[in-house]
């Protein structure tokens, strides 16, 4: 299942449950939150020492359940850099997040099934 929340005015409007689905399971339940910049340095500042703002954190809080934090201003910034839209690459964000939640780390495997999942779901 999947939950939205926002800290912010106007959150993107995205189709992430699909993707949250072929990623996780249709038993996980993920929360992905909307943050602007404060609020996103500050939850990583707090959970990670790490003072920056960054585009993605995903917090696993059991085997079923987790968290994932966008930052769409971040995303607004980076999104040319990946030659993606704003919302293609929160999509792609979104991705990476619940791959962290599926228990990936950083790497080939990890970027393969990014890639594959962007594929499968048209990010642009």
């Amino acid at each position: 299942m999947l939950h939205t929340a926002s800290t912010i005015k106007q959150p993107p409007k995205l189709r992430l449950r699909p993707i949250a689905e072929a990623i996780l399971g249709t038993g996980y339940d993920v929360t992905v939150v909307f943050v602007g910049k404060t609020r996103a340095r500050t939850l990583n500042q707090t959970t990670r020492n790490k003072d920056y703002v960054p585009n993605v954190l995903s917090f696993p809080l059991t085997k079923q359940c987790g968290e994932v934090y966008l930052c769409p201003e971040v995303a607004a910034r980076e999104a040319k850099n990946f030659d993606l839209s704003v919302n293609g690459y929160l999509t792609y964000l979104f991705i990476h997040g619940c791959l962290h939640l599926k228990g990936h780390d950083h790497g080939p495997k990890m970027d393969k099934l990014e890639a594959q999942y962007c594929a499968q779901f048209g990010v642009r």
